[in-house]
């Protein structure tokens, strides 16, 4: 702190610069002339000492100059020294926003590669998937054309077998109408001896041949109906595990096994309304016959019993010849089962080996953009930090540089500016990586459609879609 100055300090000066001139001074009322010796010594002494005093604030002020000028140099060097570093952090803040902006570009580059390179993949898989199902649909009408074939075929073979059944019908009818026309007129008389033997040989033989034709058409029933059943038992176990695209072709042959099961029904009945037939005219020849039983003679009893046996043998070998053509008919029928069998087999080959190829393909695309994301990712945390630090260490030197307001207001809107800059290209970052994950979750949803249609399980494959 300085001296105090007194209040005669002014009053002191006034009577010194009076003393200069000629005319009196006046001191506290008193001229100097008019003082004595003690009030002037006393008058000097005060003077010297606001002298004094004078001078030791004049020194003090002086040192307080030489601080200020000191401090002011100090801080104009210190103002130049971080004008320079915040020069230096711009032109570092420069080459890293065109660093930035290069590897931005590349980035961009690349992100284009990468969409061009799966568009090309999702160009072959589709020309690939389309060309695989317009095989199977053309494989897929041949056989159809096929099935529809044989159906007609075995139409026109049931039809023919019950015209052929309806004309033979016809003529045992008519040739045993004309026999029992003639064994009426000639053996009237000789009948009626001979119907106990001709009941009991007659009895016996039926029973016979009903028991043989019976256990012949009871092992050849059960025979069909294992093997149709067996072959039902395998062919639903063997296509109730194709999926929805392989339908058409598993209805057809069950349509094809069921046509064949009502075919073989259907010419049961015609053997039993054959034997409904065979009994009624029997029932009709005991009628007819009661009144010739007296005429009949024994050989000629015998004779007619050995053709009622032939004829018999007759529609017992017919009946022989349809079996074996059911026979070869199932056997075809065998021989297209394995055939549609071993197509399957192929195409579940082909489905398998595109399977696999469509499951690489979508793991390396998958892989490639995970690591693309990844990359981004990383790069864009990395920026995101180096950002704030600098930022932090603007801060810091902008408050340690205690610049005048006007300067920080300028250097505040530059830095705003910059951040803006830098913020915007982070959005526009955020935005492609946005960008490119959605375009990988489309691309998964498209797989997934198209894996559906296939029938193919989608959580096999193990498909995990990127979080933007």
């Amino acid at each position: 702190m300085p001296p105090k100055k007194k209040p005669g300090k002014k009053k002191g000066k006034k009577s010194g610069a009076s003393s200069k001139s000629k005319t009196p001074t006046v001191v506290d009322g008193v001229s100097t002339t008019e003082m004595t010796k003690e009030e002037l010594e006393e008058h000097i002494i005060r003077l010297r000492e606001e002298l004094e005093r004078e001078r030791e604030e004049r020194n003090y002020f002086q040192l307080e100059r030489d601080k200020v000028n000191t401090f002011w140099e100090i801080s104009k060097q210190q103002l130049e020294d971080r004008s320079a570093e915040l020069r230096n952090k711009e032109r570092e803040m420069e080459e890293s926003e065109e660093r930035h902006q290069l590897e931005l570009k590349v980035y961009k580059q690349k992100v284009k590669h990468l969409l061009y390179e799966h568009q090309n993949n999702i160009s072959e898989l589709k020309a690939d998937t389309a060309t695989a199902i317009r095989i199977n649909q053309e494989e897929h009408s041949k056989v159809q054309g096929l099935l529809r074939q044989d159906e007609q075929n075995l139409k026109i073979k049931l039809r023919e077998n019950q015209f052929s059944s309806e004309d033979n019908i016809r003529i045992l009818k008519k040739e045993h109408e004309r026999e029992m026309h003639e064994i009426r007129r000639d053996f009237e008389k000789k009948m009626e001896e001979q119907k106990k033997i001709y009941m009991k040989n007659t009895k016996e033989l039926r029973e016979k041949l009903d028991l043989q034709r019976k256990n012949e058409l009871h092992e050849t029933e059960e025979r069909k109906n294992n093997h149709i059943n067996a072959l039902m038992r395998s062919h639903e176990k063997s296509y109730a595990e194709m999926k929805n695209y392989y339908n058409d072709i598993t209805l057809n042959n069950l349509a094809l096994i069921n046509t064949l099961k009502e075919q073989l029904e259907e010419r049961k009945k015609n053997e039993e309304r054959l034997e409904r037939r065979a009994n009624e005219i029997a029932a009709e020849n005991r009628r007819l016959v009661e009144p010739l039983n007296k005429a009949r003679e024994e050989n000629t009893e015998m004779k007619r019993q050995m053709a009622n046996y032939e004829k018999d043998k007759i529609v017992l070998k017919q009946t022989k010849v349809l079996l074996k053509t059911c026979e070869k008919e199932k056997k075809h029928t065998e021989w297209k089962y394995e055939i549609l069998e071993q197509q399957f087999k192929q195409i579940e080959t082909e489905r398998d080996d595109l399977y696999e190829k469509f499951v690489l393909a979508i793991q390396e695309v998958q892989q490639k953009c995970g690591l693309k994301n990844i990359l981004l990712e990383k790069r864009l945390t990395a920026l995101t930090e180096t950002i704030e630090k600098k930022e932090a260490q603007l801060s810091e030197i902008l408050s340690s540089s205690n610049l005048d307001p006007i300067s920080l207001a300028t250097v505040s809107r530059k830095l705003g500016d910059i951040l803006d800059s830098k913020n915007g290209t982070i959005k526009e970052l955020q935005y492609e990586l946005a960008r490119v994950c959605k375009a990988h979750n489309d691309l998964l949803l498209a797989c997934e459609g198209k894996l559906q249609q296939f029938g193919i399980p989608v959580q096999e494959l193990g498909f995990r879609s990127n979080q933007s």
